[in-house]
């Protein structure tokens, strides 16, 4: 999530004497610090709602305590840091009464009139009823509250000027975001509330315009962010990879399926938020992602001829790669998954696959005891032209996708990103 008030130099000087003027100051939380009473039943919901919504992905730092905050968020414009919303009264939100978490989530504003950077997903969230936002409330203000200061965003000058929110809000916030896919049924409409509103897909998976707004004209159709893709997630999308109504729901809840497995950001996502669904809300989600009337799934075009025309790719593939995911990319249980079917081959936009082979991707543990061993980042041991000739061979041989890849394009990427370690 990296949408940023994005204005040239000059209009922020023109614009700086009114929004001073307009700015809220003054003013703080309106609660009062002390225990928030709440029933058994509104505090159960709440935590299910926090899941459901991946608050935790954003406000815990990997190996921190539970929403004390600390996750980065990096962007072009620098990096910005969940927030601690533990009840803690000073580095939390235990002076928070419920109307100042509200406007938080819908308003996208903390006590104070401090705006909020959208990297906080509250276009998405504008949508949630009051009651939900309460019940969320009422679950975080029972957590351990934990004394640790909010890490401060590290933007770049002007982006570091939080009244430009107020004129990107006057802009672009909508009180409900629009829908990938057609349905009226009810599974369709609370799969809606999950998805587009919880679940806030579109933050990811929707491009964004200059000023960092969603394009809501691209819904759902894909997004660059950093150096990966958020890939389209529209019925279209899914079915031209091959994506079923069934594998998404195992994917969803398992982080695994015939197409792949969830790595990355979308690796956290499952782990977090969508393997906790209810069975209900799971098939709800799948039914808002496919439509009432699913599109039927592409099968995959494999062109074993890959093998020869592709001589130089295909000999990379069995000198690193095949160990794992098989000579003839069938995978390996519990290793690696397959090459054959594989819904990132699938995608026209090569980049994830180029980055996952130069940055490589961490071990991927999931519900059970199923996971996937670590992937080695090959920066340091690949040309630029062995990674694109190893890129082309398995978009071509498992993908049907061209031999587009260059050796310039992957210079590029290299040059973006880290290098991986000895």
């Amino acid at each position: 999530m990296r949408a940023l008030f994005h204005h040239p130099l000059t209009r922020v000087a023109a614009v700086l004497g009114v929004a001073l003027a307009l700015t809220a100051c003054g003013g703080g939380p309106t609660g009062d610090g002390k225990p928030v009473k709440s029933s058994a039943d509104e505090i159960a919901r709440g935590k299910y709602l926090a899941k459901a919504a991946d608050c935790a992905a954003c406000h815990t730092a990997p190996g921190g305590a539970p929403f004390a905050g600390g996750a980065a968020l990096e962007s072009e414009f620098g990096a910005m840091y969940g927030s601690n919303i533990t009840p803690d009264p000073q580095h939390g939100i235990g002076k928070w009464s419920k109307d100042d978490f509200y406007k938080a989530v819908h308003d996208g504003t903390s006590p104070g009139g401090r705006h909020l950077y959208p990297a906080m997903p509250y276009a998405s969230y504008r949508a949630m009823p009051r009651e939900d936002v309460d019940a969320i409330y009422a679950y975080l203000m029972q957590l351990p509250a934990v004394a640790q200061p909010s890490k401060p965003d590290e933007l770049r000058f002007p982006y570091n000027i939080r009244f430009g929110m107020m004129f990107w809000k006057m802009l672009f916030l909508k009180d409900e975001l629009p829908v990938a896919s057609q349905g009226q049924s009810p599974e369709w409409v609370r799969g809606r509330y999950v998805a587009n509103v919880l679940g806030h897909c579109a933050e990811c998976h929707t491009p964004r315009g200059a000023l960092g707004q969603l394009d809501l004209g691209l819904q759902w159709q894909g997004a660059q962010i950093g150096r990966w893709l958020a890939p389209d997630i529209t019925p279209k999308g899914l079915a031209e990879r091959g994506w079923t109504e069934k594998d998404i729901g195992t994917f969803m809840k398992t982080g695994i399926a015939p197409q792949g497995s969830a790595w990355g950001e979308m690796h956290t996502v499952v782990a977090l938020s969508t393997q906790h669904l209810t069975e209900e809300d799971g098939k709800a989600m799948v039914r808002f992602m496919t439509g009432d009337k699913p599109m039927e799934a592409v099968p995959a075009k494999e062109d074993a001829t890959a093998d020869q025309k592709l001589g130089p790719g295909r000999q990379t593939y069995l000198n690193v790669c095949a160990g794992c995911h098989g000579v003839s990319g069938e995978g390996r249980s519990h290793v690696a998954v397959a090459m054959a079917g594989n819904s990132t081959l699938r995608i026209g936009d090569p980049r994830n696959l180029v980055v996952s082979v130069l940055d490589g991707i961490e071990a991927q543990q999931f519900t059970g005891y199923e996971r996937m061993q670590e992937m080695p980042g090959f920066a340091n041991d690949l040309s630029d032209q062995e990674i694109a000739d190893l890129s082309n061979y398995l978009r071509v041989r498992f993908g049907g996708q061209p031999a587009s890849v260059t050796a310039d394009a992957v210079s590029k990427m290299r040059a973006k990103g880290p290098v991986a370690k000895h």
